[in-house]
């Protein structure tokens, strides 16, 4: 999805596609709406702060945004909307290899957005690839001691699959039992970590999401960008493996698990204050 790639059709979907998906009825087990979008200034004035106002006031659904690097003062407009959960990714924690692989802004900026988010009241969560180009093992082993010593609510990982319209493609992808060590590790360490499951372990081998769940995670994602605008939605490939209902409810009962009725804000409350369940 970089902006060097002129082949994709840029959208923004509009406020009212949005609240009327929302009309409509979501999922019963979602908890959390997650809203994401490149670091589109006027996307963000024109249709995330609206539907976060919608959200807050039509739904008891917590909020959280995947918005990028932004001005300060646009993470404050944002929380006091409603939102409450930020989702940054780091992506690699080596400040050499962030620049070799041409990652958003600079490390520090991104560091700085984490510090300051967490500063003034956001739950943060971020994370890196596994199996990037050029990524090696103490590379991960730096990434991971970094995320710890951050100041954090979640973090991720996810492994490398190679864009087929980026300088990576035909690149191998990242490997399946790495990462799914990775959960492992990042959930012995930090207990009270929202750690997601993401589609891409499908990519890399049979039944990753649930190993991932099994493995420590303990957050499942449903992809509802509307079918039209999904081919131009490029987060891995154009043939990647969507999460819909019915896989998601397949999967966590595959894993063992259980469908939590709290949403993200509320359980990190909760266990801040010695209660919530992981």
């Amino acid at each position: 999805m970089r902006r060097d790639n002129r082949s994709l059709q840029r959208y923004r979907l509009s406020l009212q596609a949005l609240h009327d998906l929302i009309k409509e009825g979501l999922p019963e087990i979602i908890t959390d709406l997650n809203i994401q979008t490149g670091e589109d200034i006027v996307g963000i004035r024109e249709v995330v702060l609206p539907l976060i106002d919608i959200v807050r006031q039509e739904t008891r659904l917590g909020i959280s945004v995947c918005l990028g690097t932004l001005d300060p003062k646009i993470y404050d407009e944002l929380k006091q909307a409603g939102a409450s959960y930020y989702i940054i990714k780091l992506e690699t924690g080596n400040r050499d290899h962030y620049d070799e692989i041409n990652a958003p802004g600079t490390f520090d900026e991104r560091l700085e957005a984490i510090h300051y988010l967490a500063r003034t009241g956001w739950a943060v969560s971020s994370g890196f690839i596994l199996g990037l180009p050029g990524q090696t093992q103490a590379h991960i082993e730096e990434t991971l001691e970094l995320l710890g010593g951050l100041p954090l609510a979640g973090a991720s990982v996810s492994p490398f699959i190679a864009g087929e319209q980026t300088p990576f493609v035909g690149k191998p992808a990242g490997n399946l039992q790495a990462t799914i060590d990775c959960i492992a590790r990042m959930r012995l360490r930090n207990p009270s970590y929202i750690i997601p499951a993401v589609s891409a372990l499908n990519l890399v081998g049979n039944d990753g999401y649930v190993h991932a769940l099994k493995a420590g995670a303990n957050l499942a994602t449903i992809n509802l960008t509307p079918p039209s605008n999904r081919p131009d939605y490029l987060l891995y490939k154009r043939d990647r493996f969507i999460m819909d209902e019915n896989r998601v409810k397949r999967a966590i009962e595959e894993a063992d698990c259980t469908f939590s009725t709290q949403s993200i804000a509320q359980n990190w409350i909760h266990f801040q204050n010695g209660r919530a369940t992981v």
